[in-house]
């Protein structure tokens, strides 16, 4: 264990950020999905880079996706090594009381998110990306797509922005099915069935 934490503190990986806009290499598996995300006329989406990260925080994020792809599950503070853990004052306390002890979370390949709220403007530690050798947190139309933004969606403004208007927003696909089951019952009753 302590060469692998020598050679995550040596991490200082030079990687690619990502960019605004790229081509779409697969579609969902789902048709539906497919329907829903897909916009033929673009052949790709945007919002796909990621923001930059400290050193620090890449090891633990490398060390978190590791983590998680060996265990399946995200770990807590407890299973971080000592070397590995943030310096804020208060480190000792919530590793201890297991208060936010859940701060840097993978989000794991295959299973369900958690909600992406609007805090991933501030930073990324609660939507890291699952794969160890992508050592990020999530991108913007990574969070669009957990969110079911169309890929035709384009984020405006700074990414901080962009984060905020994916995390405060509604999930698209479930207004439009709550939307459809509205429409149902409107059409009913103006049919005098209700």
């Amino acid at each position: 264990m302590l060469k692998i934490l020598k050679q995550i503190s040596k991490l200082t990986p030079n990687l690619s950020r990502g960019d605004d806009s790229f081509k779409l290499r697969s579609s969902p598996a789902s048709a539906v999905l497919k329907k829903w995300f897909y916009d033929p006329q673009l052949k790709g989406a945007f919002n796909h880079s990621s923001r930059g990260h400290i050193p620090g925080d890449l090891r633990r994020y490398f060390f978190a996706a590791c983590f998680a792809k060996v265990t399946g599950h995200s770990p807590n503070l407890a299973n971080f090594p000592t070397a590995l853990l943030p310096n804020h004052e208060n480190i000792i306390d919530v590793v201890d009381n297991i208060q936010f002890a859940d701060r840097f979370r993978v989000q794991l390949s295959g299973r369900p998110s958690t909600t992406i709220t609007s805090h991933i403007s501030k930073d990324g530690h609660y939507y890291i990306h699952f794969d160890p050798l992508q050592c990020r947190s999530l991108t913007v139309r990574e969070a669009a797509r957990l969110q079911t933004f169309p890929d035709n969606y384009y984020f405006m403004g700074p990414r901080t922005a962009q984060y905020q208007q994916v995390g405060n927003a509604v999930p698209p696909l479930f207004a439009f099915k709550i939307a459809e089951k509205v429409y149902r019952v409107i059409r009913i009753m103006a049919a005098g069935g209700i």
